[in-house]
């Protein structure tokens, strides 16, 4: 049997949403999970479509400042990777916590798209000025992410 998990994501100390996911593999630093889109109805952002029916095969690192979100139509079609760079995933009593900071990148199934988003929010945030540690590796984490993108190999190579 599939264990279940509950995905809790939290911003600036509250948590933005809650949900269920089956675990898919953990190797001790990086823990995959399959959960449904689960948000309330679509989210259009004008390069992806976040909908109903749609399946994100998620990959967090207990060592990592970021996620990696693969994210499937409904009918199995890779849309992309939708990245968050967070602080390293806290696994513990059936949850997986993830404190989200604000950057992401999402990646095109076919590797021509590669966009950083919410740089905006993130210099807005005053993580820069709160805790410049966590600021610069969340940096970092978005640049790696962006390096590893570009590449051949793509966000692939870092989940195989």
């Amino acid at each position: 049997m599939t264990e279940q998990l509950t995905v809790v994501l939290t911003k600036a100390g509250r948590t933005r949403i809650r949900y269920p996911a089956a675990r898919v593999a953990d190797d001790g630093d990086r823990i995959s999970v399959r959960a449904p889109w689960a948000a309330e109805g679509v989210r259009d952002f004008g390069f992806v479509r976040f909908e109903p029916g749609d399946v994100f095969v998620e990959h967090f690192w207990r060592t990592r400042w970021y996620a990696v979100k693969e994210v499937w139509s409904g009918d199995g079609v890779l849309k992309g990777w939708y990245c968050d760079v967070t602080r390293p995933a806290l696994v513990r009593s059936g949850e997986i916590l993830v404190e989200d900071l604000d950057l992401d990148l999402w990646v095109s199934a076919d590797g021509s798209s590669v966009l950083r988003l919410d740089e905006d929010e993130f210099a807005e945030s005053g993580l820069t000025t709160s805790d410049p540690e966590a600021a610069a590796q969340a940096i970092r984490a978005l640049d790696a992410l962006d390096d590893q993108a570009r590449t051949p190999a793509g966000l692939p190579a870092l989940l195989a």
